[in-house]
């Protein structure tokens, strides 16, 4: 997807001193860490620059994106968001984008600018700055613009182990300092299960902090969400290996170099308050708030609320989480394959983050994992909630 370039060097990932790891070079240069970063481009960089692209797709379809922006990636490693936005935006009409960047890995800026002066031309639409060196946790670099139009944390916040959720707040909320009134705060993590809960937890501080989640959460009642174990994540079609990860899986532990899921958990935040979907429902509408579950167990009720994942059960038993703002344990609605109907079936089919209306569901409680599940049978009709349906 990205241009090749003329240079005789482009063959290789790397000039020669980038991929030598620990072998000596010329009897004294070492380059230990030079591994690290070739494993980051065999496993991580194609998924994250498809990745990437998949959420840039999104903020265009939303009016997110502007025919002239100033973006911010930090903690770029070796640039695959830069390149990605690259790529994209070369597909825009009239559009370009100047890219500045922070990363504390001098491998990684080596590698970073390695690729960026291959494969991103000069006098394009995209301008990519040299990364400022710096730890995202210190005071922010002299030379970052003011009035930044998006900022980009890629999965780079979960890499802080041992910073507490005040001090992962705290870093966002100081760079979003820099951030246009109208610009966006992308922040996108893994999807595993720790690592979205811990995301979303940080979503509920970045609001108290003065922060609007434009999405995918939904706050349809005017309620703060306290974002009980929300393992919600989104899904996209997997990607073909690469010929790296192809060449690299030839061994007894291929499981260690292929990666090819695409499974992620964002949100988008903003200054100005806008929200992607700004409706409320009426306080006498015919829904049941999911914080009211627990004295309904063994009921049919009407339900409404976003579907906040992707598939968590199986081809036998259909499973997401539906989330409304209000609940204080985990919410999932479930569907038996042997229960499908045309009535039934968009919780299989409607997009991340779609407001839909489950009426008719039975109500029941799992006590092994503390949670509500919301049976979809034969009888259940489901619906995008609408103008015609809040009530």
């Amino acid at each position: 997807m990205i241009r090749s370039s003329s240079n005789a060097s482009a063959g290789r990932l790397f000039p020669r001193k980038m991929i030598t790891g620990n072998l000596p070079i010329k009897g004294h240069l070492r380059y230990i860490k030079g591994y690290s970063v070739l494993g980051y481009l065999a496993y991580h960089f194609p998924v994250y620059f498809i990745q990437t692209e998949h959420l840039l797709l999104m903020l265009a379809r939303d009016g997110l994106l502007k025919k002239s922006m100033t973006i911010l990636d930090i903690g770029t490693g070796p640039g695959v968001v830069p390149l990605a936005i690259a790529d994209f935006f070369s597909r825009l009409e009239d559009a370009k984008a100047t890219l500045y960047s922070v990363e504390r890995s001098e491998e990684h800026i080596e590698a970073f600018t390695y690729l960026r002066d291959s494969f991103v031309p000069r006098g394009g639409r995209v301008s990519i700055k040299s990364p400022f060196k710096t730890d995202i946790r210190s005071s922010d670099p002299a030379g970052l613009p003011e009035k930044i139009d998006l900022m980009i944390f890629s999965n780079v916040l979960n890499e802080l182990p041992d910073a507490t959720l005040e001090v992962r707040a705290g870093i966002v909320e100081r760079i979003a300092g820099r951030l246009a009134h109208d610009g966006s705060i992308l922040i996108v993590e893994p999807a595993d299960e720790e690592n979205a809960n811990r995301m979303r937890s940080l979503t509920v501080a970045l609001q108290k902090k003065g922060l609007t989640v434009y999405s995918p959460c939904s706050f349809i009642w005017g309620s703060t969400c306290t974002a009980p174990r929300c393992w919600s994540f989104e899904t996209a079609p997997a990607i073909k290996l690469s010929r790296l990860m192809e060449t690299l899986s030839q061994c007894e532990d291929s499981y260690r170099y292929v990666n090819t899921d695409m499974k992620y958990c964002y949100a988008i935040l903003r200054k100005d308050g806008m929200r992607k979907e700004n409706f409320r429902l009426p306080g006498g509408s015919k829904f049941l708030r999911l914080s009211k579950l627990h004295l309904h167990v063994g009921k049919r009720i009407n339900v409404a609320g976003g579907k906040m994942s992707g598939e968590l059960g199986n081809t036998r038993s259909h499973v997401y989480k539906i989330c409304d703002g209000t609940a204080k344990t985990p919410v999932y609605a479930v569907l038996p394959s042997y229960h499908i109907t045309p009535e039934n079936d968009l919780i299989t089919s409607a997009p991340y983050g779609s407001v839909l209306a489950l009426r008719n569901v039975l109500v029941r409680y799992n006590k092994t994992h503390d949670a509500y599940n919301l049976l979809v049978s034969r009888n259940t009709k489901i619906t995008f909630v609408t103008m015609e349906t809040r009530t």
